[in-house]
């Protein structure tokens, strides 16, 4: 099951961000799904995440993220990953900077029948901010 919960996050990564698939968010986050870490409170199922997808697609259209390392146990898979961009929208709140910026991160998500039902993210915005000349360094 380990290498099955691996090639549906490796999917996630490379259709949802990579490809901007957003009709795969709807094939592998559950209804109900819970994802922590993207925002001020948590976003649930489909349509909660598809607005932080949609802000993020448009601030950088030609994100791109590396999934750096995968590990799995059970229903739980850990994703290190790395990704940059270029700031060309305004979907993160202010004007395109046309700056590149870097990030990385770490995700942890639990699949059940082939969907990721529950997902908790960290990532170094406070760093892509700073590239993007949005905060103090």
């Amino acid at each position: 099951m380990s290498a099955e919960n691996k090639a549906i996050v490796r999917k996630w990564f490379d259709e949802v961000w990579n490809q901007g698939k957003v009709e795969t968010i709807d094939k592998l986050l559950a209804p109900g799904a819970v994802v922590h870490g993207l925002g001020p409170a948590p976003m649930i199922g489909p349509a909660g995440f598809k607005a932080f997808h949609s802000a993020y697609r448009n601030a950088f259209p030609d994100v791109t993220l590396q999934v750096d390392d995968l590990i799995a146990e059970g229903d739980c898979v850990a994703a290190r990953w790395s990704g940059k961009g270029t700031h060309k929208g305004d979907g993160l709140g202010f004007a395109a900077t046309n700056k590149p910026a870097t990030f990385s991160g770490m995700t942890i998500v639990r699949v059940q029948n082939g969907q990721l039902v529950e997902g908790w993210n960290q990532f170094d915005q406070f760093g892509m901010l700073q590239q993007l000349g949005q905060l103090g360094s």
